[in-house]
């Protein structure tokens, strides 16, 4: 059941793409069209969670489009900021190795996320308390910067927490010298950055993960956070050391949406501890930076134990 908020309440604003994720079904050539989308399963995530969440995605006004509203709007996710598109949805075909193991094929010529204009982004909520964005939208044309100059005059406004997922897709971004700067762009206006061990290797060959969080951290994080799948997530800030924490053990059914619902859980337990300021990130213990990735793990864990993008809600946490 869902709640009313109130306006006192922290305000988490998610970018970015809502796509529909074709599934496999129980029989070959059986697709089960399902909401998806990176940002979108995020927003899902922390409403789930029991936080105050905006989404803005360029929903389009077709069946699919209406099936994303129709999805959030349950979720308790709120959509007065999200544009009405006339542009087609976008379209991922799932596929799952023998592990479990998620892998996509886009159909994103023309469709409505990519689209996005200054004044569509100008509806940014003026309350945010965390803004977080990334995924495709992040680095397709033309919108994405569109979204990275929103972004940055969030991020000099001072008080907004900029939160950024790359999600690397290497079959849609070509090579890693030309992802790298379209990247870093983000990386340079965004506070936290959260990444998987797979994001870094394929944009960084033959680099250490250390090596990269630092490269981010001079670029402007005040935190970078590493997934690095069943082994948990590395968690890195200026001057000091990394930090691993461990993953957890579980029945694995797929990982779809698993880096999601971890961003998700990562941003609610930086709001659940207080921790949703820039100044109050960059002056957080360690130890209660690490409970808080933690408890990202724990969410991302439950959601691998399920089908498909399918997080928590707040009482599984306990």
């Amino acid at each position: 059941m869902t709640r009313p908020f109130s306006a006192a309440e922290p305000l988490l604003t998610v970018i970015g793409e809502a796509l529909i994720d074709l599934v496999p079904g129980s029989s070959p050539g059986d697709y089960q069209a399902r909401p998806g989308g990176s940002p979108f399963n995020v927003a899902i995530g922390l409403a789930r969670l029991d936080h105050r969440t905006v989404l803005m995605a360029r929903l389009a006004d077709n069946a699919f489009g209406r099936l994303l509203r129709e999805h959030a709007a349950a979720e308790n996710v709120d959509l007065t900021s999200a544009p009405l598109a006339t542009e087609p949805t976008t379209l991922a075909v799932v596929s799952l190795d023998a592990q479990g193991q998620a892998g996509y094929d886009f159909y994103l010529d023309g469709t409505a996320d990519w689209q996005w204009t200054d004044t569509e982004l100008a509806r940014i909520p003026p309350d945010t308390t965390i803004l977080h964005v990334g995924s495709l939208a992040s680095w397709t044309q033309p919108g994405n910067r569109h979204i990275q100059a929103a972004v940055a005059r969030s991020r000099e406004q001072g008080s907004t927490l900029i939160s950024y997922d790359p999600n690397i897709r290497p079959l849609l971004l070509g090579k890693p010298e030309q992802a790298r700067p379209l990247v870093e762009d983000f990386v340079s206006v965004a506070h936290l950055v959260k990444a998987s061990r797979e994001d870094v290797e394929w944009l960084y060959p033959q680099t250490a993960i250390a090596e990269v969080g630092d490269r981010w951290l001079k670029l402007g994080a005040l935190a970078v956070v590493i997934t690095d799948g069943p082994n948990g997530a590395h968690l890195l800030r200026p001057d000091a050391a990394p930090v691993h924490r461990p993953g957890r053990k579980i029945q694995l059914v797929d990982t779809i949406g698993a880096g999601d619902a971890f961003t998700s859980g990562l941003l609610g337990g930086l709001v659940r501890r207080g921790l949703h300021t820039p100044q109050l990130l960059s002056q957080c213990p360690a130890e209660l930076l690490a409970e808080t990735v933690d408890e990202a793990v724990l969410v991302s864990a439950l959601t691998c134990e399920r089908v498909g993008a399918d997080p928590p809600f707040a009482a599984a946490l306990a």
